[in-house]
């Protein structure tokens, strides 16, 4: 299962067949990768461009989001193939790279950014609903929480007992992400206005920030809809030739861009950029709706809401796995490796949920809660994306698993230099504000890795652990300090 942020759904090709081993041909591998790219983030786009940028900017931020993001997704190609042991998810990694204690983080990272990335689409389906039920607001409101409570617990029951998500779900989800994003893009080249996108160049009327600032706006919303690039590796095992594999990640990724691209683009042609920040998430139904009028608001709202009841289901079960895995890998406490007689890691699901809950109760103090949660994600993501880098740039500098090997090595050497400094840049023009509210999740989170140590009786922190961990704590007080002084808003 492909671990999507950006809310596409996870897509096993095996699944429901009775085939030891189906083969995918290059075009149906690189169908794969676009299916599990594109989810429901893409449909808020026209108005998240429209807060951060001009179309220069946005042109830069794909530029640099486009090298980068694909930095990474050959990152996780070339561990696949050089390390095909490590296959228990993202954090085995940094495990494996860096010690216990960074492994545990990179872990905890990436289940905190699944947990606060489920928020997010309950802030979605309740903000699209809000457009023609006003009491569920910008999805943020009383009624939208309870509602959202009693979503998650259904689901989350329904899994306890073993449902897990059937091929047929799949197509139906696609299908209904897929046809109102091109329905969009169609009619939004026919609504074109060259004068308004012009006008909208370098800006927009009534906005003065340089470029490099405009750019630095859009960097957390260019790495929310890449998240998940790394399941493209995922599908090399149903290649006919080993060689599909690249082909079908190149591809597929620049297909996907082009669509994001265009998503974002097409909008500054059709309203002033005041006008497209101010529309309500899912904004790309509120463009729609000012070209064809209410109906086609009613069509991309449903194609939404079906596109991420669909994706969570498949979320919700990739994120109990986390915790399970690691779990397995004595990096959590051995109380969440367990498994309920319909195979489901039932403990780690009730704390996923828990979670979630948590996470969804903040945002009724949250200004802008899809914001606030898209960034977050990001941020979380971007840790273990680093570690994952940085793990790769190891290999090719000590040479391990290129001895026999050796003519990939300057290519891989590059690739894995490039996706470090991505991520950095990423974390850093994230701001300082997102990584102190990371780390405001990551200590206190740092008691299940307490708790393992202890089970396996082994020391808890290393010098270098102890040192990371006293520095996050630093970072994660400040944080809470800030919030209570009205320095960091949330």
């Amino acid at each position: 299962m492909t671990s999507d942020q950006d809310f596409g759904t996870a897509i096993d090709p095996s699944y429901g067949t009775e085939t030891e081993k189906q083969t995918l041909s290059v075009w149906a591998l690189t169908a794969l990768v676009v299916g599990s790219m594109v989810g429901a983030g893409i449909f808020t786009l026209p108005s998240a461009f429209g807060r951060a940028t001009g179309v220069v900017g946005g042109l830069i931020a794909w530029a640099i989001a486009g090298v980068g993001m694909l930095m990474l997704a050959f990152v996780f190609q070339n561990l696949a193939q050089r390390k095909p042991e490590l296959d228990s998810g993202v954090f085995i990694y940094a495990k494996a790279g860096f010690g216990n204690y960074i492994g545990f983080l990179a872990a905890l990272a990436f289940w905190a950014s699944t947990c606060v990335g489920n928020v997010s689409y309950f802030v979605l389906i309740k903000s699209t609903l809000g457009t023609f039920f006003p009491v569920f607001g910008d999805g943020n409101t009383v009624q939208a929480v309870a509602v959202s409570s009693v979503i998650i617990w259904l689901f989350h029951f329904m899994i306890l007992r073993g449902v897990q998500q059937a091929t047929g779900l799949n197509t139906i989800v696609t299908i209904a992400k897929i046809v109102p994003i091109l329905v969009f893009l169609f009619i939004l080249l026919f609504a074109f206005n060259p004068e308004v996108f012009m006008a909208n160049l370098l800006g927009g009327e009534g906005y003065s920030e340089p470029l490099w600032q405009q750019v630095r706006n859009t960097m957390l919303v260019t790495v929310f809809v890449f998240i998940g690039i790394e399941g493209a590796s995922i599908y090399s095992r149903y290649a006919e030739k080993r060689s599909d594999v690249g082909v079908a990640t190149v591809l597929g990724f620049v297909g996907v861009l082009c669509l994001l691209i265009l998503v974002t683009m097409l909008p500054f042609g059709l309203l002033p950029r005041a006008e497209l920040a101010e529309l309500r998430n899912p904004s790309m139904a509120g463009a729609l709706e000012v070209v064809v009028g209410r109906w086609g608001n009613i069509f991309v709202s449903i194609g939404l809401i079906i596109s991420v009841l669909g994706a969570y289901l498949a979320w919700t079960l990739f994120a109990a796995e986390v915790p399970f895995m690691a779990a397995k890998n004595n990096l959590m406490p051995n109380f969440l490796n367990h498994e309920n007689a319909q195979k489901v890691p039932s403990r780690s699901l009730w704390m996923t949920n828990i979670v979630v809950q948590s996470f969804l109760i903040v945002t009724l103090f949250a200004q802008n809660a899809f914001t606030l949660a898209l960034e977050l994600t990001s941020a979380m993501s971007l840790i273990p994306y680093l570690l994952v880098a940085a793990f790769a740039l190891k290999l090719a500098l000590t040479r391990e698993t290129y001895e026999t090997e050796p003519s990939g090595r300057n290519r891989e050497l590059v690739i894995s230099i490039v996706a470090v400094l991505y991520s950095i840049l990423m974390l850093v023009a994230g701001g300082l504000e997102k990584l102190l509210l990371a780390a405001l999740i990551l200590v206190p989170g740092t008691v299940l890795f307490f708790l393992s140590r202890r089970e396996q009786g082994l020391r808890v922190f290393g010098f270098w652990e102890l040192v990371l961990f006293t520095v996050t704590a630093i970072a994660a007080i400040t944080a809470l300090v800030g919030l209570i002084s009205g320095q960091i808003s949330i």
